[in-house]
């Protein structure tokens, strides 16, 4: 099929996106009701600006904007690895409310993936779920090359963690003592209303040649972007009274991500498969969680990963979808303080204690949530 041919054809555009963007529509109708209540009106968005900076260069060349709060001896170290057409700023959520959770006893550090946010691009042909596991390699050596680790990662960003740990399983166990997969899967996109939107052939096309004719890229980048962002950003929340301020936090990380970058990743999305990386996980203790609206990284990717981990914790939260960190954040900030209470062991007893207390605090809230445990 011709260049020409396939852009056509993508236009015509799919089911899936027919259904979720109209979902999109349905919540900007609640939104224009709800926005005197907006719970986040007015929150600003800029904490990260007064964090530690820095930039890390990876060994092919690609230069890393990391940022990082909480003292460098600190006894834990949590990275934040993001997803898909994010940056670190999807955190936002983690990094405002857990520095006065964590205090001192734990230093957070973030990082842009490549092509996201404040990155750099690097080749075309780089945009892979394994490479993004080496840059992953790259923060963990320069940032925490001793002490405990715990990793997060949502969306891509959890797939990012899955390929670490296939590709260097010796550190699980030693130095990374926890982790934490937030609407993620290790593989089976295709399984996904995304896995239909990824054989859209305008997408293909673009895709192609980002890769082999990056000169050309942009003759495709307005429908590229057409086709791809209202569906991130209709999955986005489960919730329709979901705050339009965050609503549109979202979709300005979407908006201000390079198309390049948007079609690089499709092929890697759509191919992955780190389910070796699940042995490394098993032993540790982790966190799997995941809305249960969610419809780009479904709850059974989730349960599929929670049931080949002995040490998991499975969190599915009511209604939530696919940025459930931004949705939700209350209940995701403590299942990730749950998490480092846990691998902390007795030398975190400020957040043992903490701990107890907030088993309580949850028991006694409307049930939002579900939570299973494996030991």
């Amino acid at each position: 099929m011709s260049g020409s041919r396939r852009w056509r054809a993508g236009a015509a555009g799919l089911g899936a996106v027919g259904v979720i963007a109209g979902r999109s529509t349905a919540r900007r109708a609640v939104n224009r009701r709800a926005r005197l209540a907006d719970p986040h009106h007015g929150e600003d968005f800029g904490v990260f600006e007064g964090d530690r900076t820095s930039v890390l260069t990876t060994p092919d060349g690609v230069d890393l904007k990391v940022r990082e709060v909480g003292p460098s001896d600190a006894r834990v170290t949590v990275v934040f690895a993001h997803g898909f057409c994010n940056s670190m700023r999807a955190y936002h959520f983690q990094r405002r409310d857990m520095t006065e959770v964590w205090g001192d006893q734990v230093r957070m550090v973030f990082y842009d993936q490549r092509g996201h946010g404040e990155s750099t691009a690097g080749r075309p042909r780089d945009y892979t779920i394994e490479q993004l596991g080496r840059d992953l390699e790259t923060v963990l050596t320069v940032l925490a090359p001793r002490g405990e680790v715990v990793l997060v990662g949502h969306s891509m960003g959890g797939m990012t963690v899955l390929s670490h740990a296939r590709q260097y399983p010796d550190r699980y166990g030693r130095n990374i003592v926890g982790a934490a997969i937030i609407s993620s899967a290790a593989e089976g996109i295709s399984r996904s209303p995304l896995g239909e939107i990824l054989q859209n052939p305008a997408l293909e096309a673009a895709r192609f040649t980002a890769r082999y004719v990056p000169g050309l890229v942009h003759r495709g980048r307005g429908l590229a972007r057409s086709i791809l962002a209202p569906v991130l950003q209709a999955a986005s929340f489960g919730d329709e009274a979901v705050s339009p301020t965050v609503v549109r936090y979202t979709e300005d990380m979407t908006h201000t991500t390079p198309v390049p970058t948007m079609v690089g990743f499709l092929h890697a999305l759509g191919v992955h498969n780190e389910t070796a990386g699940l042995i490394a996980l098993a032993r540790i203790p982790t966190l799997i969680a995941c809305g249960t609206a969610d419809v780009l990284t479904t709850p059974e990717h989730s349960e599929d990963m929670a049931s080949m981990l002995p040490k998991a914790e499975l969190l599915l939260v009511d209604g939530a979808g696919h940025m459930v960190q931004l949705e939700q954040p209350e209940i995701v900030n403590e299942a990730l303080e749950r998490l480092v209470a846990r691998v902390g062991r007795k030398k975190l007893t400020v957040l043992a204690e903490r701990l107890r207390f907030s088993e309580v605090r949850i028991a006694t809230r409307p049930r939002r949530w579900v939570r299973r445990w494996r030991r």
